[in-house]
């Protein structure tokens, strides 16, 4: 019997669309979880996938995935590649780990979300097979950590970090609440898997396998290459959906959501991927700034993607782009200072060395961040490390959850853009963080920063070491300098050349 041609049937196997007769269409699509967008099932039926793959094809790419990745694993096991490896690169995998295993088996429940309230029949498809794909990410990116648990303390964070009050998993689950649990099927198409994957996360898992590969690292490459080529896959989701709302009028709340969800990604990045590429991983292997990686990858393809899309550049563009230059510096400082209360050791990345680099991607970065740094080393130089610690907590924006930053030096810029609502002041690190919780303030008003609790309060004793019992960090669980302070040497040496000269 001949096999017909895929293109043959697909369209007409995947419109599953039909005229419910015992319940009403609002039953069968509660516009709470579907999308209240008042447009006819015949306008849903229109949404063309641009990537179709049928059940029995995933199977088979899946099953050589996993047989690729697993066994990579299983030769390499016996290589000590964790234990090789430099301190800064297994703060990266700490930190990944921490942030995005446990994100993707929420990110599961958001792809069931469209696989069964949305509208779209090959918006469900696509759902489907998007839903096992973060189940499957998950499942890796827990059992790959595991093993290395009994090795170092800080690996269990890949389980635990979202059952934590750690302020980094605040964050994180304070974004990822509201652009994947809390939405509606087309909502959720639109800020998660257009304006976070197709505009961040794809792009971010192709640079980290191949700084992976470049640390030697194949373990690693191997499984995020693997989780990748997933998220080019169901990361197209978002894109016929905005299609669809385009064409029958509903510009304006597309728009809206995707500049809600950039901006909250962009804040997540710069203080996981920003010092990553800047700070953490060795200068010898270094490509690439942050802000290079951003301005060819994330900017040039995702002003590419709206103007496709017929969409306009969010308002606070030149903002976004300013910030490349400076928010992560920033978020690297603060965490840094901060060490005691992540799950990772973080790479100060600040020998003469590094600052030269720093320097010369950041013309002006020593009058500047390397300022605030200067302090900073010479208390660990001159042994006075309870000023290389702190005392209490930074003050954090009410929307990102992130410290609220500015620029050191002659143009010091910090600010905070307060709000008062239903009787309550708000504090926000931008006139965009602000913007956002305008649009929707009944979501996100109540919400309790880590400093409004600690001022509330609910951490005691009210000091660094209550923090860190509120937070969950435990004993050996502290971060700390990923060197133990060999850079230090390095200033104490030239200091005694300087004198001796």
């Amino acid at each position: 019997m001949a096999i017909l041609n895929r293109m043959d049937w697909y369209d007409l196997a995947r419109s599953t669309n039909w005229n419910p007769t015992y319940v009403t269409e609002g039953e069968l699509f509660p516009p709470q979880l579907s999308g209240d967008y008042n447009l006819p099932l015949s306008a849903w039926e229109s949404y063309d996938e641009p990537y179709k793959q049928t059940y029995p094809e995933y199977v088979k790419v899946q099953r050589e995935k996993d047989a690729g990745a697993y066994s990579v694993k299983a030769a390499l096991e016996r290589s000590r590649i964790f234990e090789n490896a430099d301190p800064g690169w297994k703060s990266v995998m700490k930190a990944h780990y921490g942030a995005i295993a446990r994100g993707e088996y929420a990110a599961a429940s958001a792809e069931a979300r469209m696989m069964r309230f949305s509208k779209a029949p090959g918006m469900r498809n696509m759902a489907t097979l998007g839903c096992m794909d973060e189940i499957r990410h998950g499942q890796m990116q827990l059992y790959f950590p595991h093993e290395h648990i009994a090795k170092d303390r800080q690996m269990d964070w890949a389980f635990k970090a979202y059952d934590t009050n750690e302020w980094a998993m605040i964050a994180a689950r304070h974004f990822f609440d509201d652009i994947m649990m809390t939405r509606d099927a087309i909502s959720v198409s639109i800020m998660l898997t257009f304006s976070f994957e197709t505009g961040f996360t794809n792009m971010q898992f192709l640079g980290l396998a191949a700084d992976a590969a470049e640390a030697g690292d194949h373990t690693f490459a191997n499984l995020i290459s693997s989780i990748q080529t997933d998220e080019s896959r169901h990361a197209q989701i978002g894109g016929p959906a905005l299609k669809i709302l385009i064409e029958n009028g509903k510009k304006e709340e597309a728009q809206k959501r995707v500049d809600i969800a950039v901006w909250g990604a962009w804040k997540l990045f710069s203080v996981l991927t920003g010092p990553i590429m800047d700070y953490y991983t060795p200068l010898e292997h270094r490509k690439q700034s942050f802000k290079e990686f951003m301005e060819e990858w994330i900017v040039a393809q995702f002003e590419r993607a709206l103007t496709d899309m017929g969409l306009e550049l969010p308002w606070y563009w030149d903002i976004f782009l300013n910030d490349l230059s400076q928010t992560h510096h920033g978020m690297h400082m603060g965490s840094y200072y901060w060490r005691p209360t992540i799950w990772w050791n973080p790479a100060a990345g600040v020998t003469p060395e590094e600052r030269g680099w720093l320097e010369d991607k950041y013309p002006g970065w020593n009058d500047t961040w390397g300022e605030c740094w200067d302090v900073i080393i010479d208390n660990v130089v001159d042994g006075n490390m309870a000023k290389a610690y702190p005392e209490t907590l930074p003050y954090v924006c009410n929307m990102c959850q992130l410290p609220i930053l500015g620029t050191p030096g002659k143009g010091w810029n910090v600010k905070d853009y307060p709000l008062e609502y239903n009787g309550r002041l708000y504090h926000f690190g931008s006139e965009v963080d602000r913007w956002v919780f305008q649009q929707e303030p009944e979501r996100y008003a109540g919400h309790l920063s880590i400093v409004d609790r600690f001022l509330a309060g609910m951490i005691q004793p009210m000091n660094l070491e209550g923090a860190l019992a509120y937070m969950n960090i435990a004993p050996g669980e502290c971060g700390d300098d990923a060197h133990q302070y060999a850079w230090a040497e390095v200033y104490r040496a030239l200091r005694a050349a300087k004198k001796a000269g």
